[in-house]
């Protein structure tokens, strides 16, 4: 497992707790990290919202939920022109307010992401002084047949460092309207 931005023993034990995936040969999978400039409350507001991703992840354009918001619920989100899709259809597999950990599964879809699995957790962390989150998103995904390892990890790691810096963009304008309107 690749681990961008990896630190520290707090972060170890939540990775350890929190990130466990199973990586056959033909996967690979990795670990990034945001620090976020907004409590955790306010962040994980918008990344709990399986319902609406395209609140903060740029790529989405619509998001349709079959059934209610729990385990296995299945939402279909269009992509938007750019990127080598146009749909593609997502199990909850995990939505836990406690602990501040989403997870997902990609189960269909016209894209190349096979086998796709995601683990987001937040944690609170204290920045500049201030109360902030610390995001780490994990995946596991098949490796495209034409593909190596390193190049399917880097396209993936590139689409979530865009979520990511939109995450931490609009968590922090959210944060800064609110103090604002106080």
């Amino acid at each position: 497992m690749n681990t961008v931005g990896y630190g520290g023993a707090e972060t170890a034990e939540y990775v350890r707790r929190h990130h466990k995936h199973d990586v056959a040969d033909n996967q690979c999978s990795s670990l990034l990290i945001k620090h976020i400039k907004a409590p955790v409350h306010l962040v994980w507001s918008l990344v709990r919202r399986f319902d609406q991703p395209q609140k903060y992840k740029p790529f989405i354009n619509r998001c349709v939920v079959h059934g209610k918001l729990e385990k296995g619920s299945l939402r279909e989100v269009g992509v938007k022109s750019g990127l080598p899709a146009t749909t593609s259809t997502e199990r909850l597999e995990l939505l836990d307010d406690n602990e501040h950990i989403l997870s997902i599964r990609i189960i269909g879809g016209d894209h190349r992401l096979k086998n796709y699995s995601s683990i987001v957790s937040l944690h609170p962390v204290i920045i500049d002084g201030r109360s902030g989150t610390m995001v780490i998103e994990s995946f596991v995904v098949d490796v495209p047949e034409g593909n190596t390892k390193d190049e399917t990890c880097f396209f993936v790691e590139a689409l979530i460092n865009c979520n990511l810096k939109s995450l931490a963009d609009v968590s922090e304008l959210l944060l800064c309207r609110k103090g604002s309107s106080q």
